[in-house]
């Protein structure tokens, strides 16, 4: 019997990759392509649409032709940026203005303006969300009112809106020529626009934010059936679909309620399996969808985003010069035994979970004449862990549930005092996988498990294999559990600053 690969697409902020793996959950070969990041005001963040597209053509014609087999390549799935909005014509394909980025903080006055209506308190209750300019809906919301005669082209069902993997699958199945305009639950669910229980765009919620439902595209689950990718050759079903950090908890094999991983890269993301249940929170954490498989109930998720993690270490290399490669970092800071009574909150654009508040401002605290360059890495290292802890503590009074071990990937888990600071700051193992790219894997399986290529959810876990393990050592994690109330005051410092 031929070997039957899948060809996964990550579409991510940076770049765009396609990957192809094997049923082993390998990878066998791999493309991809940066597109520009485009920064036209201060706080706005935008993409070219149509170069990410292209990129997509590009990078899957090139891998399908590395492997020289493509003809056992038998599904496609699509990882994606959640949150970014595309809006564009559907006659035409092109995007009415460029895509607004997820982490593009425009619509921060728009979000003050919706809050305080009376009824603001129908979004958290249908959408499982708090209203943020973190996602989608505030973004669309501000294109219908600020492109010339997008809302009443809008409402003629002229224009068409959608995430990331709704604008690939919508090209790749034809585009103007009969392009599937479809979402999956996890990337509908961080619209504000879907009532999380029922999985369906919710009537009170478009008229909330004044969205014209015959933009909008249908909601499928994660794994199934999406449409076929014809723009490819050979044409690959589309059977899988999900938001990146939801594709990593598929990818971590995090099938089980209490189950966790944290992607560490620009930003942080943990998702914590919730199963079936939908948790109510009241501590900052996030109710969203994990992934739902065709015929089956939805599974949710608590998420915690934390904006900066990687990002901070850039600054540190590129803001201030201290270090002349990222990987630098964890030496730095090992010249010190410590960080000096030095904490770096990183609010650089506001806190996100648990906190949500966007007027906060990156400060440094606890400055002496002792600190030195390295106390101040180590310090920049320590804030993803000390944010770290702040979700999970959030999210275990969200939901109850234990946390038996952080699964982690993301470019930042090869440093290997921040995964050890981690365990001890969470009193946790912190364990690494083989497959280190499980946004791709995640919706590779997603895709090869609607086509037989892997038989259940279990052949999945059978696939799962550790590479390495960070152990809380009891001493340590004492100290920062006393020392925890010092990044507390930090946090609350960087609120006060940046209030009005």
């Amino acid at each position: 019997m031929a070997d039957r690969y899948v060809l996964a697409v990550d579409q991510g902020t940076t770049s765009t990759r396609s990957l192809v793996f094997d049923r082993g959950g390998r990878m066998v070969a791999v493309r991809q392509r940066e597109h520009r990041q485009y920064f036209p005001r201060p706080g706005w963040v935008e993409h070219d649409p149509m170069e990410i597209w292209a990129n997509t053509q590009r990078t899957a014609a090139q891998v399908l032709g590395d492997i020289g087999s493509a003809g056992d390549v038998v599904a496609l799935g699509i990882a994606n940026q959640r949150e970014t909005t595309v809006v564009w014509d559907r006659e035409t394909g092109r995007p009415v203005l460029r895509a607004l980025v997820w982490q593009d903080t425009r619509t921060a006055d728009l979000v003050t303006e919706l809050a305080a209506r009376p009824d603001a308190a129908l979004v958290e209750e249908r959408s499982g969300m708090a209203i943020a300019g973190y996602f989608s809906g505030p973004r669309l919301r501000w294109i219908l009112d600020s492109v010339p005669r997008a809302r009443e082209r809008a409402e003629r069902g002229e224009l068409l809106f959608g995430t990331m993997e709704t604008w690939l699958i919508w090209n790749l199945t034809g585009g103007p020529d009969g392009g599937v305009h479809v979402t999956d639950v996890t990337n509908a669910s961080r619209t504000l626009l879907m009532d999380v229980r029922t999985c369906r765009w919710d009537p009170d919620l478009l008229a909330f934010f004044g969205i014209p439902a015959a933009m909008l595209p249908e909601i499928r689950p994660s794994v199934g059936l999406l449409g076929v990718a014809t723009a490819l050759s050979p044409a690959i079903p589309i059977t899988g679909a999900l938001g990146d950090q939801q594709a990593a908890l598929f990818g971590q094999a995090c099938f089980a309620p209490g189950e966790a991983k944290c992607t560490y890269g620009t930003g942080s993301f943990l998702l914590q399996n919730t199963g079936e249940e939908l948790v109510h929170t009241r501590s900052g954490s996030i109710s969203t969808v994990a992934y739902q498989l065709a015929g089956e109930p939805v599974h949710y998720a608590l998420e915690g985003s934390v904006a900066v993690a990687g990002a901070l270490v850039q600054w540190l290399r590129d803001g201030l010069g201290l270090i002349g490669s990222a990987a630098e970092v964890e030496t730095l800071a090992r010249t010190v035994g410590d960080n000096g009574g030095c904490y770096v909150v990183p609010a650089f654009s506001g806190l996100l979970a648990p906190h949500w508040r966007g007027e906060a401002r990156g400060l440094v605290a606890g400055l002496t004449s002792y600190v030195t360059k390295g106390h101040l890495a180590r310090a920049v290292l320590e804030a993803t862990g000390w944010q770290t802890r702040d979700v999970v503590r959030a999210m275990a009074a969200d939901s109850g549930l234990s946390l038996p071990a952080l699964r982690v990937d993301g470019g930042m888990t090869t440093n290997n005092l921040l995964m050890q600071f981690i365990a001890d700051a969470l009193d946790t193992p912190v364990v690494r996988p083989m497959v280190g790219e499980t946004v791709s894997l995640g919706a590779a399986y997603a895709a090869g498990l609607a086509v037989g290529v892997w038989s259940d959810i279990e052949a999945l876990r059978r696939n799962w294999h550790r590479a390495a393990q960070w152990t809380p050592t009891p001493a340590r994690a004492r100290a920062l559990s006393d020392e925890y109330p010092k990044w507390e005051r930090a946090v609350q410092l960087s609120i006060a600053w940046g209030a009005p």
